[in-house]
């Protein structure tokens, strides 16, 4: 099989010089548990292509320049052959994640360091264009900003249950337990004055039925939005924990929406409650799971995938250099952990489940390694192949 490897360049601190190709066994393999190998790059890039989407039907790919603040299109030549087309489309202040709406008429393009979501039109050729802001969140916690949103579900004390975890846990790893039943700590500036946090937008997840959800890490928030003439429309904020910071989303087969938090190292899963609201239908926290007692102290949680047949799911913990194994339970609302292994590279940024190979990506440590998956229990073994490549952080499988 054939990858298409994202990475940092030297104006992040990386080592890539653009895009590349990552092979797993033959390049017509229909798996991906063959030996490793890096091909020429695909194209150079004038800044760090960190994240990569395709195209639902042109051959054309985006690729999030990060350090440039844009967007920019590549169109297909040949079976690895790309360039650029048409010009940059300025985003924001660090674009981390593209999204491309179905019909492909449109990208949703997620900016770090400012907390832009941004709508791109796409013409007929697939060049983005017109790129429109979205409304600004704020920050839930903050008092001067009103009232919060609830994020527990009814019947659903995360205090209660972060007590229980931890007087079960002991001594020797209660401090892996989320901290749901402590007070926030109020970030304070060295003058003395409380300091405002900043929205870090992250993801956007196209789900059935025309509505979009975004994470923002900064704020704790997962926005859901419609399209508009005038560009993305706010239909709902779910706000998660304060300090747990939603990074990235899996849609499951049972209509749920699975969120891990970077920063506190948890899944949750969201569901549509057509009863809320006064009828009116809306979105909410049905569960939430640690991923494992094996985490760290400083452990950030990175990318988030699915088995094959929807039972499993996968967290990269950056750090501890894991991978986190959690298990669907019931009709999807609920997780379970079910093991943390090594990932075998160093700060798993990204990661991709290819029926019977989980293939992950570690940034600091220059290279992607290919573990085989247990398809009965779900668990990653030791690493089969591995193979250097600079500074990656996305995998885009090539079809």
């Amino acid at each position: 099989m054939r990858f298409l490897l994202g990475g940092y360049t030297a104006d992040m601190d990386g080592r890539a010089d653009g895009i590349g190709v990552l092979l797993a066994g033959a390049a017509d393999d229909a798996l991906a548990g063959g030996t490793l190998a890096l091909a020429d790059d695909v194209v150079t890039t004038g800044g760090s292509p960190s994240w990569l989407t395709p195209h639902p039907t042109l051959d054309v790919v985006y690729a999030a320049l990060e350090g440039d603040g844009t967007v920019q299109a590549f169109r297909r030549t040949g079976e690895t052959t790309y360039v650029p087309l048409g010009a940059p489309v300025a985003a924001g202040d660090s674009p981390c994640h593209v999204a491309v709406s179905p019909d492909g008429s449109f990208l949703v393009v997620s900016c770090w360091s400012d907390g832009r979501v941004v709508r791109m039109a796409v013409d007929a050729a697939g060049r983005p264009h017109t790129p429109v802001i979205a409304p600004m969140p704020a920050d839930p916690y903050d008092a001067d900003a009103g009232a919060t949103v609830s994020f527990a579900a009814p019947g659903l004390d995360l205090a209660a249950a972060a007590r229980a975890l931890r007087e079960a846990a002991g001594e020797e790893y209660a401090h892996l337990v989320p901290d749901h039943d402590r007070e926030p700590v109020e970030d304070v500036d060295a003058g003395g004055a409380a300091s405002t946090r900043p929205p870090h937008a992250h993801q956007a997840v196209f789900l059935p039925g025309g509505l979009i959800a975004t994470t923002d890490m900064g704020y704790d928030l997962v926005r859901f939005w419609r399209d508009s003439p005038a560009g993305l429309r706010l239909v709902q904020d779910v706000v998660l924990p304060q300090g747990s910071g939603p990074r990235h989303m899996r849609r499951h087969p049972s209509g749920h929406l699975y969120v891990v938090a970077e920063l506190s190292c948890e899944v949750f899963a969201l569901a549509y409650d057509p009863a809320a609201a006064q009828g009116a239908g809306a979105w909410r926290v049905v569960a939430g799971s640690p991923l494992g007692a094996g985490t760290l102290p400083g452990d950030t949680a990175a990318e988030l995938a699915l088995s094959r047949d929807g039972e499993f799911l996968y967290a990269g913990v950056r750090g501890s250099d894991t991978l986190a194994v959690l298990r669907v339970r019931g009709a999807g609302d609920a997780v379970a952990p079910v093991a943390l292994v090594e990932a075998g590279v160093h700060w798993p940024r990204h990661h991709v489940v290819e029926r019977d190979t989980l293939l992950v990506a570690g940034q600091l440590g220059d290279e992607v390694a290919s573990l085989t998956l247990d398809l009965r229990t779900g668990v990653p073994g030791r690493v089969r192949h591995r193979v250097a490549a600079p500074s990656p952080t996305c995998l885009l499988p090539l079809r």
